[in-house]
């Protein structure tokens, strides 16, 4: 989630700059995951197509316009698809061009069987096979000297960088980003010259997503060195480079053409998904969550993603699983109290439990895609009339529209407000605590001290240490009256954390033992 600094304790009505709560890699991807998406490139791209199928890219029907003169003219074109995907280049050629036979290659066994499977597929026209370049012979698929013109397509992610220009997406794959140097270097350093070189313009709308980006690629020709200009000598390559900073035009270059601008609207998934990283709900999966005599089933990112997802909303965290069990043993924490939770992610697994017993609960997070799923989520597992009790709003810490929106809902203040793994970045921890302390509700000097509000924390100390979540915890106001685990801790009977274990002979499932909880009250 995303929150903004405030500059003391309390919230000041001006507003700070945006804070990004989850972190953004910028140390590249690890050697053992290098070496990983190496060693396993090519399951990587089979299980893309597993998911995918021939959903993700859009056929190809531009090839006719832009370099209709290649494939055009008397007699049969042998044109080879490297990396041919669903088929995307290969069936509108096959369409458009009569005399052209297509040998399309790619090393993920389901994107060549999806080739074959097409209902345009014929043997007559097109020859597939899986083939990964880097290490097979392609001669024992296609004759030396005998192809006239060569198709290519690269995408790009921006997730994780494994070295200069050569990035891994969320889902395993990798792409790499090319500039006009580098390709015009890489060709000629294997015999083929300039024909056409350009950088094309796009502006991409997605309105599902009420989305406008910039796109851009690469669209280069190259030709044999020689002087030698018939088709038979002639390779072609396009190069797809979404939202790519680093490419310019390079206007000293004779053979650049000018950058084409226009703009289309995009429905598909795919757009988002190559320039932002965001999964569609589909590549999700279903894990079921079983706390006492309820079960519930949550949809989250799919674990494959979860390693360069840049959301950490996405995911059920270990520290949400503790304490969704703390609450389902001991539901007198919320009953007929007013609960807030911070953080909650597309789970929600916390407030969906204390909706059972609490008068209202108000879950909240940053992410507006992972309050997208929590909305799935909720509806899902919860029927009336505990549906009714809970309420999802975005809540960017230290955003004072977004306070006033939750006050709205509740101007007492909450009784209990709960955060699960949402101290792991330090910047954070002053707009965390503040805008807790804002929405707590006073203390009544009539009540017991674990009947005061508190504002609850469960963990796995990260990049945050006990020190420093005490010293922000002071500057906003609050004490903290309780901790689990303590080597200094009362006895039972006197903890309020380890009485919620040991009551009634109750066995929590604790899913990590470095979890810790925090109970704080207001000064």
């Amino acid at each position: 989630m995303e929150s903004s600094n405030a500059p003391n304790a309390g919230i000041g009505k001006e507003e700070a700059p945006k804070l990004q709560i989850y972190p953004t890699p910028n140390t590249g991807v690890s050697p053992f995951w290098r070496d990983k998406y190496e060693r396993e490139a090519k399951k990587y791209w089979d299980l893309f197509y597993k998911r995918h199928q021939d959903r993700f890219f859009k056929d190809r029907h531009y090839l006719d316009k832009e370099w209709g003169r290649y494939f055009s003219g008397a007699g049969r074109k042998d044109v080879l698809e490297v990396g041919c995907g669903a088929g995307n280049t290969i069936f509108p050629l096959i369409a458009a061009y009569p005399d052209v036979f297509v040998y399309a290659c790619d090393f993920s066994p389901r994107a060549v069987n999806l080739v074959m499977t097409h209902k345009d597929f014929t043997e007559t026209r097109v020859s597939t096979f899986v083939c990964d370049l880097i290490s097979d012979d392609l001669s024992r698929q296609i004759s030396p000297s005998s192809i006239d013109i060569v198709t290519m397509e690269r995408l790009t992610g921006k997730d994780q960088k494994i070295s200069e220009n050569f990035y891994v997406r969320g889902d395993g794959t990798r792409a790499f980003y090319f500039s006009n140097d580098f390709l015009t270097s890489l060709f000629k350093e294997n015999g083929f010259d300039v024909e056409e070189l350009g950088l094309c313009c796009k502006q991409v709308e997605n309105r599902a997503r009420e989305l406008v980006m910039n796109r851009r690629w690469v669209q280069a020709v190259f030709c044999s060195s020689g002087g030698a200009t018939s088709s038979s000598e002639e390779a072609s390559v396009r190069v797809d480079i979404f939202n790519q900073a680093i490419i310019e035009p390079d206007v000293a270059a004779n053979t650049l053409k000018e950058p084409m601008n226009d703009s289309e609207v995009d429905m598909s998934e795919g757009v988002a998904f190559e320039m932002f990283g965001l999964s569609s709900f589909e590549d999700n999966e279903m894990i079921e969550v079983n706390l006492r005599d309820r079960s519930f089933k949550i949809e989250v990112l799919s674990k494959e993603y979860q390693h360069t997802c840049r959301s950490t909303g996405l995911m059920l965290w270990e520290s949400a699983h503790l304490m969704a069990a703390v609450l389902a043993r001991n539901p007198t924490i919320v009953a007929g109290k007013k609960v807030l939770e911070l953080g909650c992610g597309c789970g929600g697994i916390c407030s969906m439990v204390a909706a059972g017993s609490a008068d209202l609960v108000v879950a909240t997070d940053g992410d507006s895609i992972a309050l997208d799923l929590l909305a799935q989520n909720v509806t899902a597992n919860l029927k009336p009339p505990f549906l009714a009790k809970l309420i999802t709003k975005r809540l960017e810490w230290g955003n004072r529209d977004h306070i006033e929106a939750i006050k709205e809902e509740n101007n007492e203040g909450f009784e209990v407000i709960l955060g699960t793994d949402v101290s792991y970045i330090p910047e954070a921890i002053l707009p965390l605590f503040a805008t807790a302390k804002e929405l707590t509700a006073s203390s009544n000097k009539s009540l017991r001290e674990d009947q005061q509000p508190a504002f609850i924390l469960c963990h796995i100390f990260r990049q945050v240490d006990e020190p420093s979540m005490l010293s922000a915890a002071t500057q906003c106001g609050f004490r903290l009256v309780d901790k689990w685990p303590s080597k200094n801790s009362a006895s039972p009977s006197e903890s309020i954390i380890s009485s919620w274990f040991s009551e009634n002979g109750h066995e929590v499932y604790l899913p990590s033992p470095a979890l810790n909880i925090m109970y704080f009250q207001v000064e």
